[in-house]
C-alpha cells in the first residue's frame, strides 16, 4: 500500500488479479414474464365456468393471492441477487467489498503474505473463508461448491506467485 493512498478500497494502481462474484440469474426477464403469463392463465381457465357464480369474488381471491405472493417471491429474489462480491489482490494487499441488497458495503483486507485460505466441509460443503487482519470472512457463499474450489485455487494461484520479498 503506497502512502499517498492509505485507503485500501481507493487505490489506483492496477490489481493483479480482480474479480467480482454475484449471485447465478438462472431466470431472466423474458423467462420471468412468461412463467407469470402461465401461472396467470393456468389460474384462471379452470375458473372460467365459476365466474356465473355469485360468490365468484371469492373465488377469484383465491385464484389472485397466490399468483401475487408468487409475483412478490420473484421480485425478492431479484432483489436479493444484486448482492456482488468483489476481490482485489494486490502485491501487498487483499481487499474484499461485499455489497449488499440494501446498499450496505462491508469491507476486509489484509496483507497476502499472511493470508490463509480455509475450505471447510461441514455443515456446508466447500465452504470457503479468508483469515487475515485479525478477522476471518466467508467468501462466495452464494456460489455452488465447485466455483469456491475454483475461486479458492484461483486466489492461492495468484498469491502463491506474489514476490513478497519485491
Amino acid at each position: 500500500m503506497t502512502s499517498e493512498n492509505p485507503d485500501p478500497f481507493k487505490r489506483t494502481d492496477t490489481p493483479i488479479y480482480h474479480v467480482t462474484l454475484w449471485p447465478n440469474r438462472s431466470l431472466g426477464r423474458v423467462g420471468f414474464r412468461n412463467t407469470m403469463l402461465l401461472v396467470i392463465v393456468g389460474t384462471t381457465i379452470p375458473m372460467i365456468p365459476l365466474f356465473k357464480a355469485a360468490s365468484s369474488l371469492w373465488i377469484l381471491l383465491f385464484g389472485i393471492v397466490p399468483v401475487a405472493l408468487l409475483y412478490l417471491f420473484f421480485i425478492r429474489n431479484y432483489l436479493d441477487g444484486r448482492l456482488t462480491e468483489e476481490i482485489r489482490i494486490y502485491p501487498d494487499l487483499i481487499a474484499v467489498e461485499r455489497r449488499e441488497p440494501k446498499g450496505k458495503i462491508l469491507r476486509w483486507h489484509a496483507n497476502p503474505y499472511w493470508l490463509r485460505i480455509h475450505m471447510h466441509n461441514t455443515p456446508i460443503e466447500n465452504y470457503l473463508t479468508l483469515e487475515g487482519n485479525q478477522r476471518t470472512i466467508e467468501l462466495g457463499a452464494f456460489l455452488s461448491p465447485e466455483e469456491r474450489l475454483t475461486l479458492k485455487a484461483d486466489i492461492e494461484k495468484v498469491i502463491h506467485g506474489l514476490d513478497i520479498n519485491a
